[in-house]
């Protein structure tokens, strides 16, 4: 089963890149270049699971992101990343919600190992 992935990140490198690896692993892919975007695209896409970055200026910032993802999708999997996160950020993260916080850069297995265990559970309750 295909799943769907938002990638929210301001740095088009990157998105290009997740999603390259993420189309290769089999999920359909969309982007969204900053936090406003994500919120928007998150309500027209219903994805399965989100990758959000965590600083992307100017706009609201991953954590004011993460909070309207789970208010509108409280069942969607937010994977948060970070180049610049504390401890303190992915236990905020963490507390509000999120399904689980990476550091960037990472391999491509690194990224996906997290994913495919968000998908499980997308499907997982799609079934029960």
């Amino acid at each position: 089963m295909t799943s769907h992935v938002l990638v929210v990140d301001d740095e088009a490198n990157l998105r290009r890149m997740l999603r390259a690896l993420l189309e290769e692993d089999g999920h359909a892919v969309d982007e969204a270049a900053g936090g406003e975007e994500g919120v928007r695209r998150a309500a027209l896409g219903e994805p399965d699971v989100v990758l959000l970055d965590l600083v992307m200026p100017p706009g609201p910032d991953g954590l004011a992101v993460l909070e309207r993802l789970q208010a509108g999708h409280p069942d969607t999997p937010v994977i948060m990343m970070s180049g610049k996160a504390t401890l303190g950020d992915a236990v905020r993260a963490t507390k509000l919600g999120a399904f689980h916080f990476l550091e960037k850069p990472r391999t491509p297995e690194a990224v996906l190992a997290p994913g495919r265990a968000a998908v499980n559970l997308v499907h997982a309750r799609a079934e029960n």
